[in-house]
């Protein structure tokens, strides 16, 4: 077998092998034979193109379209020309069966069945794209080493998506199968090299290979393997997060009563609110006169703020008390109305979290395993490796009831606890404290200070809730929130608890979940999406009390919505009856709807669509223009973005010379720029139609030789001249003179190299131009100056001391 037949091979059986770590994601695992068998083909098809052989491209195209066919004849035969070759027909229904996959994921637990055909061209089309890929980086192009980067994204999606903890054994499967990859590429390389490495032979008669450094090789890859194995279990732990499916949540107790540090549990926050899939994490079970609009489950509490990021602080922790039963909380007087509520909490089997999600404030706790208490925040975390993957308990909990005037009246909070929690760095813009001001002028005390700020957030600010913004953790976080007023419940709860301490208000941020949704056997679900944020603010008297500043999020608790005299708030559940249908002279819904009926989102709009029959009973006129209009639109965008990608290189030239021939300022060192950048072009341009650039000649010499290869007449060898001329005048000329139209030379120098060549050079240096490689030379200087930086600045790193892990 030669060494690329066998390269090939070890690409198919790296890829395969990556594709194990999908096993535990559908069922059954058959699919495994059929990918095995498609990806075959593919690999056979690769093998015989580069034999004839095919230019590099058409190989890669003619995997292309073994793959496509072969897809159309698995999932859309009955759509395709004779079966096989795919029309507009076939790619509609393969857009079908897209879509239809995407809602099955949405809608199946992992294991997903493998009856669903979306699903099932999810995974073989993304196995055989996978493996289209290695195969061009590992063989066509013989550069094995990228090609782990599709193979890492194969098993990173498998990995991130599997409950099991069998993650580790298909790592060792995946990676096992990029280093057969490398050892093959590095055996066929030294093999090429002759008997300069080679051994001495075994046997009379014979040639021994290039044994020993391969045998080097793989004794190399083993270590490696076996150390990127080892390393994270003999390592302090690095992960964790919010909903951290198999990791260790925001910590663990250590099981000897001390202290507990945290991680942050924001990291994992924005991807869980954009998941596709709302997946369950936890069912509960509370009173049937039970107000679930405020059962907010907590995790734990952010009351450390370092100006860059809200985190837990170091704790003590101890033992749960022995008959279950929580004090009652700091702060809480014995005037203020509570009603003790018990729920019962279900984790899914999914769910792995080492902090113990309960209603605030907690009263008592009935649960199994072993859990320590941390009783400044009433919370309560797994020792030794307990966590609330498919766990049931049943917590006590107290649904405080403050009234606004309870909470306007509250007397000064303990100086211990005001300055704990109202401190602030110094690296907090000043804007922070200065809208925390300009918001609440108008406030006679904090407990009106604190309506404002939630009111400005929610309601008046014009903020907007926004999942895809990114959280950030720099000082200035806070102020590009405040002033972009995009953001999700982190960017809401992180501002207003940071401007609540500006005002001298005890403030922290919790974690936890938002209400769930209820179910018809009376149960509440609560999923990835309910993951919350919000602040927490302590009034004296009350003890820590929640806010809700992001919209469309959560509920607005009752006691910051001020009573209106002779007139309630709608039930916003019920639509309003007997409505009339006469005109009225009252002032329209929009121009009527207060700030708090905006906040029970109890008042109506209108969009043009609904304006336009109000039944939504749309003339099917209509409705189609509307639906083939969207169509169109995507089609042309689609070919916009397919044409683009083979054009590339043409565009990237046309903009290149356009820069480059454009105007320029009027100094000297604009014109000395101007000048080289047209003799950049002149000799691009030449390269582009078959003169290879000389860096080691001189402009003039490097003039003549363009002039002598690209047969140039007289007119056209002048203007190169001139240009090179100029640059001599730039580069070694005391004060060199600017010189005129340069840019016309370099035109009618490109006019004439096009009138000399031949119909499919001036194709090719139009289509696919030469001197594009200039970009991956910028590319590949750039990354090697990356590298070396990274390399000299890792010396300087040094672990700030007092730091623990």
């Amino acid at each position: 077998m030669s060494g690329r037949a066998r390269l090939a091979l070890c690409a198919w059986a790296a890829t395969l092998m990556a594709s194990c770590a999908l096993l535990p994601l559908v069922e059954p695992a058959t699919w495994i034979l059929q990918a095995a068998f498609l990806l075959g083909v593919q690999t056979i098809v690769g093998a015989a193109a580069r034999r004839i052989p095919l230019a590099r491209p058409l190989t890669v195209a003619a995997q292309a379209l073994v793959t496509l066919v072969m897809l159309t004849l698995a999932f859309a035969r009955e759509h395709a020309f004779f079966g096989l070759v795919p029309g507009p027909d076939a790619f509609l229904h393969f857009s079908d069966l897209l879509r239809q996959g995407g809602d099955d994921i949405a809608r199946y637990a992992i294991p997903a069945p493998l009856d669903s055909d979306g699903i099932r061209l999810m995974i073989l089309g993304g196995v055989l794209i996978i493996g289209l890929a290695v195969d061009t980086l590992a063989v066509t192009f013989r550069s094995a080493a990228p090609a782990g980067l599709p193979l890492l994204a194969l098993y990173s999606v498998a990995a991130g998506l599997s409950d099991g903890g069998t993650d580790w054994l298909w790592f060792l499967v995946a990676a096992s199968g990029y280093l057969l990859l490398l050892l093959a590429e590095g055996r066929d390389r030294l093999s090429q090299w002759g008997r300069v490495f080679a051994g001495a032979s075994r046997t009379p008669g014979t040639e021994s290979g290039p044994v020993a450094p391969v045998r080097t090789g793989r004794r190399i890859g083993v270590v490696a393997l076996g150390i990127a194995l080892i390393a994270p279990i003999a390592l302090p732990s690095m992960n964790g997060g919010l909903l951290d499916a198999a990791g260790t949540g925001v910590g663990s107790g250590n099981g000897s009563g001390g202290t507990i540090s945290a991680v942050n549990p924001l990291v994992s926050m924005r991807d869980y609110l954009n998941v596709d899939e709302d997946r369950q994490v936890m069912s509960l079970r509370t009173g049937s006169d039970t107000d679930i609009s405020n059962l907010y489950l907590r995790i734990v509490s952010l009351d450390d703020f370092d100006g860059r990021t809200w985190k837990p602080s170091k704790r003590a922790i101890t033992s749960v008390p022995d008959d279950d039963q929580f004090p009652t909380p700091v702060g809480l007087g014995p005037d203020v109305k509570r009603t003790e509520i018990e729920t019962t909490i279900s984790a899914s089997s999914g769910y792995a979290q080492d902090w113990l999600p309960m209603p605030y404030p907690p009263s008592g706790v009935d649960i199994r395993g072993r859990w320590r208490y941390e009783p400044v925040g009433m919370t309560l975390v797994g020792d030794h490796g307990q966590n609330t993957r498919g766990l049931t308990y049943r917590v006590k909990s107290l649904d405080v009831q403050p009234t606004a005037e309870q909470l306007a009246d509250a007397p000064a909070p303990p100086a211990a606890l005001e300055r704990d929690y109202t401190e602030l760095p110094d690296s907090l813009p000043s804007v922070v404290a200065k809208t925390a001001r300009q918001v609440t002028a108008d406030a006679t005390n904090p407990y009106e200070q604190a309506v404002a700020l939630q009111d400005y957030f929610a309601v008046t600010g014009g903020f907007e809730y926004d999942t895809q913004v990114e959280v950030g953790s720099g000082s200035d976080a806070i102020a590009n929130f405040l002033r972009d007023k995009q953001g999700f419940c982190v960017h809401f709860s992180f501002a207003m608890a940071a401007m609540a301490r500006s005002l001298g208000i005890p403030a922290r941020v919790a974690v936890g979940f938002a209400p769930g949704t209820p179910q018809a056997d009376g149960s509440v679900s609560v999923g990835l999406k309910d993951a919350h944020a919000w602040p927490e603010l302590y009034f004296e008297g009350v003890g820590w009390t929640r806010f809700e500043p992001t919209p469309t999020r959560g509920t607005v608790p009752s006691y910051t919505v001020p009573d209106s005299d002779g007139n309630s708030l709608p039930d916003v559940t019920r639509p309003s009856t007997g409505a009339s249908t006469a005109p009225s002279a009252s002032p329209s819904a929009s121009e009527s709807c207060t700030a708090q009926l905006k906040k029970l989102e109890a008042c109506e709009s209108e969009s043009p669509a609904a304006a336009l029959d109000k039944d939504n009973n749309f003339p099917w006129w209509y409705v189609a223009g509307q639906w083939w209009y969207m169509k169109l639109l995507a089609w042309v965008l689609a070919g916009l973005v397919v044409l683009s990608i083979p054009l590339s290189p043409m565009l990237w030239r046309l903009r290149t010379r356009a820069l480059r021939l454009g105007a320029h300022g009027r100094t000297e060192a604009d014109a000395a720029a101007h000048t080289l950048a047209a003799w950049q072009e002149l000799t691009d341009t030449a390269w582009d139609y078959g003169i290879l650039p000389d860096e080691s000649q001189t402009p003039r010499k490097a003039a003549a030789r363009i002039v002598r290869l690209g047969h140039l007449d007289p007119t056209a060898a002048a203007a190169v001249h001139r240009v090179a001329d100029a640059v001599e005048q730039v580069l070694y000329a005391p004060r060199p003179r600017p010189t005129a139209g340069l840019a016309e030379d370099v035109r009618r120098v490109i006019g004439a190299l096009h009138g000399t060549v031949s119909r499919s050079t001036k194709l090719r240096a139009v289509i696919a131009p030469r001197s594009t490689a200039r970009v991956v030379w910028a590319l590949s200087e750039w990354w090697s100056e990356a590298k070396a930086r990274a390399a000299a600045a890792r010396p300087n790193l040094r672990k700030p001391s007092g730091q623990h892990n």
